[in-house]
């Protein structure tokens, strides 16, 4: 067609002659005025094709069902305009659940972002105060800001920072006067916070310390505060004149988030009574402020209300995460185990999979269950975890799953000493701790190392309680033990005088303590460990775990001082947390009562005085009285056990049941079992 060819004809038109350079001018003028009215048929068609789909997007929004097919026909009508891009997009971003969803629907969105500021780029960045100016901007507006909250969680649970960022900065410079989803400063500063221990060698956004990131977080936090007031000013007469007070929360929310990260108790406290007054009160954070002040019942009963709460997205619910942990402290493991089995089933393969496979590994472990818990966290180290709103990246997951495993690998060694008390004399017991122990310091001096060069080891991890740990003091004790004891016995020292939170204090004590005792210091460690039990504000009820630590210590510490237990800080420690005692390597006073008779039966109960438990004859009564009842029920062998103290049940009586081909292993059980470990279905898969 002669239109092609114009580029080529115009240029020559000056070496023309004649009749020849009037054709040729007359041409000219034709394709221009031919080329104009195209032009204007083509933008007119393209302005009927958006009307259309405009009219068509009436009553679709953006997560509802019919999203998907009409971002798809409107793209087949005009993939020049963004709402078709926009719509599959947030329908993509709204069932996305892994990391192949969220890129597929980034990949949408991006193209929707980069068509919208292509057209409408001075739609989006006009403020203005007068409403008939505002309302033909609203759509795009209201457009923008959902699309680039989808775009920017897209970009943030495929864990690609510098996009985020970049989409985020082109938000500030657009700077919306009605930001509905996004609050671009707000979450600035949530970006900065979430990677804080890293430098700007590896985000170019950020500052060279977490000091310095953390001090960065908040000033972007007071720059939210003052464009909220910049628009409120120019909204007064198009919304509500609540404006300002409407959009604050978001502020005060992030603000909470930073004070209670540095341990500013005070600071955290005022942004939670300033949000307590709010629909946004955000209970799981609370409960995790409570926990860092060792306020472990009010956590739970926070962490409780979490779970009820819907987070509108398939983010991990990290209250459940937490209560395990609170579970554990609180000597109520078997409660989290079966929860989080459901929790589990109830949510399958979907972010939090890992997290909750995590939490499940810690319960079983402070249950007893050994074998168990290792299935759980070899699903958690298999399972890609995606980190939807939360700080909790990969190197927690990674850690925490580290972790999990040097515990097992701590309870094995325990497993085996208390099985067989004459351990030392067994060439193959022997072999396998000495297989065990050796993998144990792998472990251990693996995650130290790799915990060495993180920055955040001082204010997460050895200070014990912080809102990014995914820990228990209990199990930071683990990671420590034998490593440095000078080192971590000045810190702690230091920190009985320094830690502003009173109910922390003690925890630093009992840390002291146990370090003094590697070192010897048996006499000065004893001083502390009493000093505790002296604190009248120890929770009875949610600091179990902490006080059978101190008993188990106690008992230690007077065992080599004195050549003798007492008996009643024994019987404490059964009552307190009897599922830790077969792997504390104390053996614990007990007394049998017992009616075998078969061969079978004598074989029970000889392998069941081989473990490491003190039984004893005398009528003394402080110790555990333990009853074993021998039945048959048709051709089942049935096995009822009872403990008590006195005139107290312990363990009411309990029975199970088994056959020729399970005798290797009812021993081993009824060892465990007259400890409380095992769940209801009595299984604790001994191997």
């Amino acid at each position: 067609m002669i239109f092609f060819q114009s580029n080529i004809i115009t240029p020559l038109i000056p070496l023309l002659k004649g009749k020849y350079k009037r054709y040729a001018l007359k041409g000219s003028f034709l394709f221009l005025l031919f080329t104009l009215l195209q032009t204007s048929l083509q933008a007119q068609t393209k302005e009927a094709l958006r009307y259309e789909i405009d009219a068509k997007r009436q009553g679709v929004e953006y997560n509802s069902k019919d999203a998907l097919p009409r971002g798809r026909e409107f793209k087949r009508i005009d993939s020049t305009y963004y709402v078709g891009w926009l719509l599959e997009g947030t329908y993509k971003y709204e069932h996305a659940a892994d990391y192949l969803g969220f890129k597929a629907a980034s990949d949408q969105l991006q193209k929707a972002a980069n068509l919208m500021l292509k057209d409408f780029k001075k739609q989006l960045s006009t403020r203005t105060g007068n409403v008939i100016e505002y309302i033909p901007l609203m759509k795009y507006h209201k457009d923008w800001d959902y699309l680039c909250y989808c775009l920017m969680n897209c970009y943030s649970n495929t864990d690609d920072q510098q996009k985020l960022w970049a989409l985020l900065q082109n938000c500030k410079k657009l700077n919306l006067q009605d930001e509905l989803y996004l609050e671009t400063y707000n979450y600035l500063a949530w970006t900065v916070h979430r990677n804080r221990f890293y430098k700007s060698d590896k985000f170019s956004f950020l500052k060279n310390s977490i000091k310095e990131n953390e001090a960065y977080a908040n000033k972007l936090l007071d720059s939210s505060i003052a464009k909220i007031k910049r628009d409120a000013q120019l909204n007064k007469s198009i919304f509500s004149i609540d404006f300002e007070s409407t959009k604050m929360p978001g502020v005060w929310h992030y603000k909470s988030i930073l004070f209670s990260y540095q341990l500013n108790i005070e600071s955290g406290a005022y942004y939670y009574e300033k949000l307590r007054n709010t629909v946004v009160f955000p209970s799981n954070n609370f409960a995790t402020f409570c926990v860092i002040q060792a306020k472990f019942k009010e956590a739970d009963e926070y962490y409780q209300i979490a779970k009820l709460e819907e987070t509108g997205d398939k983010r991990m619910k990290e209250s459940y995460y937490y209560s395990s942990i609170i579970n554990a402290y609180k000597g109520m493991p078997k409660n989290g185990i079966n929860e989080l089995k459901e929790v589990i089933k109830a949510n399958g393969s979907t972010p939090g999979f890992g997290w909750y496979n995590i939490a499940l590994t810690r319960d079983l472990l402070y249950d007893g269950q050994i074998e168990f818990a290792k299935r759980y966290a070899l699903k958690a180290a298999q399972f890609k975890e995606i980190h939807i709103g939360t700080t909790l990246g990969q190197s927690h997951y990674d850690f925490s799953v580290a972790l999990m495993n040097l515990m097992i690998k701590i309870k094995e060694i325990e497993r085996l000493k208390f099985l067989d008390k004459h351990w030392y004399f067994s060439p193959n017991t022997l072999g396998l701790i000495a297989q065990k122990t050796i993998e144990k310091y792998g472990l251990q001096f693996l995650i130290i190392n790799q915990f060495a060069t993180n920055p955040e080891r001082d204010n997460v991890i050895y200070k014990i309680f912080s809102t990014e740990s995914t820990i228990s003091f209990d199990e930071v004790w683990a990671l420590i033990d034998g490593f440095s004891t000078n080192y971590f016995l000045d810190r702690f020292r230091k920190n009985i005088d320094t830690e502003k939170r009173v109910r922390v204090k003690r925890y630093y004590k009992l840390f002291t303590a146990k370090l003094l005792m590697k070192k010897g210091g048996y006499k000065e460690a004893l001083s502390y460990l009493e000093s505790i039990l002296n604190d009248l504000t120890i929770d009875q009820e949610y600091e179990k775990l902490f006080l059978a630590r101190v008993y188990e210590s106690l008992i230690i510490c007077e065992k080599e001082l004195y050549d003798k237990i007492d008996s009643r800080i024994v019987s404490l420690f059964y009552k307190t947390y009897p599922s830790l005692i077969p792997f504390s390597g104390i053996s614990m006073p007990m007394r049998l009562h017992s009616n075998e008779k078969s061969e079978n039966e004598k074989m029970i109960i000889k392998q069941l005085k081989s473990s490491n438990i003190n039984w004893i004859k005398t009528s003394s009564g402080t110790a555990i009285d333990v009853y074993i009842q021998f039945s048959h029920k048709g051709n089942l062998n049935l096995i009822e056990y009872t403990v008590k103290h006195k005139n107290e049940i312990l363990i009411p009586p309990t029975s199970f049941s088994y056959d020729n081909s399970t005798m290797e292993w009812v021993p081993k059980q009824l060892c465990f079992y007259i400890f409380n470990v095992g769940n209801s279905d009595k299984g604790i898969n001994m191997k």
